[in-house]
């Protein structure tokens, strides 16, 4: 790596930082915490880097990988590393209940739907999911989360929110901020060390707009997200079907797929206004000509996200 590129890996990575770091103050989560989480993750990024290396060795490969001192690495070696979260069939239940036909209106909104019976009910919605929890025990979790509510004189449930964003619940949420931002990270970063991009990854920001014009643009990408859900689901459970169906597959692969908005006070407020779409990962194979005379600018940076293998959406 030149000086030039560590220049602008170090520049990149105190961009990341910035906002964990945010995080951790504000939660109080002292620097010495979160430098045994850097630690423990450099390790296992070193231990991963060398698959291949004597057992005796791998001490001495970390240590020489990281800088980490050689007693430190085998006490991280020997620490029981963090299992990843599971997966939420709370968030699944929901992510059916948003996009499966038989749940939604004639205008394309959840249903309300009686407790128990036959589908369309939340019984089946939830059987349809697991089998390994009782419908009422997740339906009591959609309520503690402020995600659904159960009239219990006419014994039906309704969805109170229309994304699944638990806000009451903060650890559910740093979940949700390790999974996809996580993820998200994950395409980038096999973008920037591959050969090539290979994960798809796009971007568009503006700025010099209004507090009015963001809040449209906020309410569009809220909308294309429920127009996304809708289609995008029924097609991965169309494609897990297929690949249920045949044993010759492997099925060892997860997706994720996102879509996020990021608006504040633009620090650079005196530029002039513009658009600039930042695609980067596989790219198209044709390109059109941008039109003369527009505020449009295209940049590819050489840098460059998903339900697992069952359904669910953040």
């Amino acid at each position: 790596m030149n000086e030039d590129e560590e220049r602008a890996l170090l520049a990149a990575t105190r961009a990341l930082m910035a906002p964990l770091a945010r995080l951790l103050v504000a939660r109080g989560v002292p620097f010495a915490s979160a430098e045994e989480c850097l630690k423990i993750a450099m390790v296992e990024a070193a231990r991963d880097a060398h698959p291949d290396g004597l057992p005796h060795r791998l001490v001495s490969r970390i240590s020489t990988t990281t800088g980490i001192n050689r007693r430190e690495v085998t006490r991280l070696t020997r620490t029981d590393m963090p299992t990843p979260p599971q997966r939420s069939t709370v968030a699944e239940i929901f992510a059916r209940w948003c996009s499966a036909r038989a749940y939604r209106d004639a205008h394309g909104q959840p249903r309300t739907i009686p407790r128990q019976g036959d589908a369309p009910s939340f019984e089946a919605l939830a059987r349809s999911i697991t089998q390994d929890v009782h419908p009422r025990s997740l339906l009591d979790e959609l309520v503690r989360l402020g995600l659904a509510t159960h009239d219990a004189d006419k014994d039906t449930v309704a969805l109170a929110l229309a994304d699944f964003v638990p806000a009451v619940d903060r650890s559910r949420m740093l979940e949700f901020l390790a999974n996809n931002v996580g993820d998200h990270l994950a395409a980038a970063v096999d973008n920037v060390l591959g050969p090539e991009p290979v994960h798809l990854e796009r971007a568009v920001f503006a700025h010099g707009l209004s507090p009015q014009s963001i809040a449209r643009a906020e309410a569009w990408v809220g909308v294309t997200w429920k127009r996304l859900v809708a289609e995008l689901v029924p097609i991965l459970e169309s494609l897990i079907a297929q690949d249920d169906a045949d044993p010759k597959r492997e099925k060892n692969r997860r997706f994720r797929t996102g879509l996020y908005a990021f608006a504040e006070i633009d620090k650079a407020a005196g530029d002039a206004p513009a658009v600039v779409a930042a695609p980067a990962g596989p790219a198209p194979r044709k390109r059109a000509a941008a039109p003369a005379k527009t505020r449009t600018k295209t940049a590819a940076p050489r840098a460059p996200a998903a339900p697992t293998r069952k359904r669910g959406h953040s």
